[in-house]
């Protein structure tokens, strides 16, 4: 079920109307029977995979408890090769099956094994990166074992959530089902109110977005380099917004249960090293994998390697390098079963390494030009590196296929290069007067309606900036009642008069 379809716009009063008329003890099975329905309006067979997780990973989480020694590792163990088999068969098996069969072809051998077409259940990456962070949690005794199934399985499945993140870890959520959360009308507004800045940047600003960047992105090579650096461009604000749209959405009915869930981005575009930019993209991803992946592996990888330490980590250089390219290498895969996603995810790990093991000579190149007495250029300068940078990334995230990534990157650079001389033809009026009659007639727009689109994306980062903290809602509620009344109404008319209503799937959905 969609955040932004007219099922949910049903779903979502009733249930949080039952919710709060019912007692306490009758509010979970609401909860989970709610989640199931959720769930199954997509391919409804598919619960049937999320009740086999929740069952491996329930048992294995209380046999963790109970056990000791050899036995506590060995059921640790079970645990987390069970979940991640199954995230690998629905979602990696063809992918590898494919890549074994072609290398086998290549050296002149048959490879057994067939790809099977097997449909990828929506969101399985995201509950099952829950279910490890809980049996992780428990292992590391940082979290008690829940031995209420039913609980349990609503902290896998709890709708708001479920599909796309944000990806919660059981000492923020598990202990807030337990807890009677009354109708408060203050926390409630607040709660819709994000749910439609959330239907804004989704269905006004990232589905307006989207019939430019699939007509430019599903041929590429009909394009020339402005109408490219367009839709990459216009391709950045789209995941931006139809990402954090759903989490906006995600946070903001929960909220309005009473439940509170992570922040998952704050301004991410206004990130000014890549560091930044990742600690502030899909946040709950991120420090997960910083958690469980990164900072065991480079702790480990520091053990056996030189003394030096570097960023304050406490690891040693190489171990900094070894586990930021395998941790960006994986975070890649996790998003998809495509070269393009472990390209992009390695590209954004080389950013990482070489921000690292260049600082010090970025410092001096700082100080020794004096930019560092002018804050505001050199904040311009990191920004503008920084988000090109992202947007580079990003090509290689949206194209079908490397050599498209790779043909887009060549006319957007050929395109930027002899607009050097000319800086008014990288502007706005001079993106669209380089588009030819042709790419206006197949880029899947008008000029009038890029207008309007432009405005729409003008209005979110505006807004954005004067809500520095990230949390638009609040830095509203901070403000005149009449101010307040005055941009929801406007976001609610702009949500009716322009938003696209053509129920387009969350890009997050496929991950």
């Amino acid at each position: 079920m969609l955040f932004n379809s007219l099922e949910f716009l049903i779903f979502f009063p009733l249930v949080t109307t039952a919710y709060f008329l019912l007692p306490q003890a009758y509010r979970w099975p609401l909860l989970l029977a709610s989640s199931c329905v959720f769930y199954m309006w997509f391919i409804p067979a598919y619960i049937l995979i999320l009740f086999v997780m929740i069952g491996i990973d329930y048992a294995a989480a209380i046999a963790i408890e109970d056990s000791t020694g050899r036995a506590r590792r060995w059921y640790f163990a079970a645990s987390i090769v069970s979940t991640c088999a199954v995230l690998f068969v629905f979602k990696y098996y063809d992918f590898f099956t494919a890549n074994a069969a072609a290398m086998a072809a290549a050296l002149g051998l048959q490879y057994p094994l067939a790809v099977l077409h097997i449909i990828l259940p929506v969101g399985l990456s995201f509950h099952t990166f829950q279910s490890l962070s809980y049996v992780i949690e428990v292992y590391r005794g940082h979290q008690k074992a829940e031995r209420h199934l039913g609980i349990y399985a609503l902290y896998v499945m709890f709708f708001p959530q479920l599909v796309a993140g944000p990806i919660e870890r059981p000492q923020n959520l598990l202990g807030q089902f337990r807890v009677e959360h009354r109708f408060e009308y203050g926390r409630v507004t607040d709660g819709l109110k994000q749910m439609l800045w959330g239907v804004f940047k989704k269905v006004v600003v990232a589905d307006r977005i989207a019939p430019i960047v699939s007509a430019v992105y599903g041929t590429p090579e009909g394009y020339s380099g402005a109408p490219l650096l367009l839709g990459t461009l216009l391709f950045a604000v789209q995941i931006y917004c139809d990402f954090s749209g759903y989490s906006d959405m995600a946070i903001g009915s929960a909220r309005v249960l009473g439940f509170r869930l992570m922040v998952n981005f704050r301004r991410p575009y206004a990130a000014r090293t890549i560091p930044e930019f990742w600690q502030r993209w899909h946040i709950s991803l991120s420090s997960w994998f910083r958690d469980y992946l990164f900072l065991p592996l480079a702790y480990r990888l520091s053990a056996v390697s030189r003394a030096d330490r570097i960023l304050g980590l406490g690891v040693s250089t190489w171990a900094y390098v070894g586990a930021t390219a395998v941790t960006m290498a994986v975070a890649g895969l996790w998003h998809g079963a495509n070269w393009t996603y472990v390209i992009w995810g390695v590209l954004l790990g080389a950013y990482l390494i070489a921000g690292a093991i260049t600082r010090g000579w970025r410092r001096r190149v700082v100080r020794r030009t004096g930019l560092g007495r002018v804050p505001a250029l050199r904040g311009a300068l990191q920004w503008t590196v920084t988000f090109t940078a992202v947007c580079a990334a990003w090509v290689f995230f949206r194209a079908h296929s490397a050599a498209d990534a790779i043909l887009i990157l060549e006319r957007v650079g050929t395109f930027v290069a002899s607009s050097a001389a000319d800086p008014a033809r990288l502007s706005t009026t001079g993106l669209r007067a380089a588009l030819t009659a042709a790419e206006w007639q197949y880029i899947g727009t008008t000029k009038p309606a890029l207008v309007v689109t432009l405005a729409c994306i003008a209005v979110l980062f505006l807004v954005e900036r004067v809500s520095a903290s990230g949390d638009v809602v609040a830095a509203l509620n901070a403000r005149r009642r009449t101010v307040q009344w005055a941009f929801y109404q406007g976001l609610a008319w702009a949500v009716f008069v322009f938003g696209n209503f053509g129920e387009i799937d969350f890009i997050y959905f496929q991950f």
